[in-house]
């Protein structure tokens, strides 16, 4: 499969303003591994993205293809949420830099 390269990212506002990796620094670059196969890089670039989207497209293909309810319980969402923050907050921790994204 080949993908044009544009070098055309999404510029990550509060990365711009910090200096620093929000949850969702490097999803662009993720999915678009993704898209060519590149599942390791994929994983290097968001981790959390590469784990998630599976779980994310089952909700909607469930969800709004099926036309199925799919009532989760609060505690899952709150979950979801700690889980993302705690991951924005550890990508920037040095001991834990092996969770920022990798530079170009």
């Amino acid at each position: 499969m080949i993908i044009l390269e544009y070098n055309i990212g999404i510029p990550c506002i509060f990365n711009k303003v910090t200096n620093l990796y929000c949850p969702g620094c490097g999803i662009t670059r993720s999915i678009k591994s993704l898209l060519s196969l590149d599942f390791y890089q994929a994983f290097r670039y968001n981790m959390l993205t590469t784990i998630l989207l599976p779980f994310l497209v089952f909700y909607f293909i469930y969800t709004f293809i099926l036309k199925k309810d799919l009532k989760l319980p609060n505690y899952f969402w709150y979950t979801l949420l700690i889980i993302i923050i705690s991951f924005g907050i550890l990508r920037n921790i040095p001991y834990f830099s092996f969770l920022a994204p990798t530079i170009i």
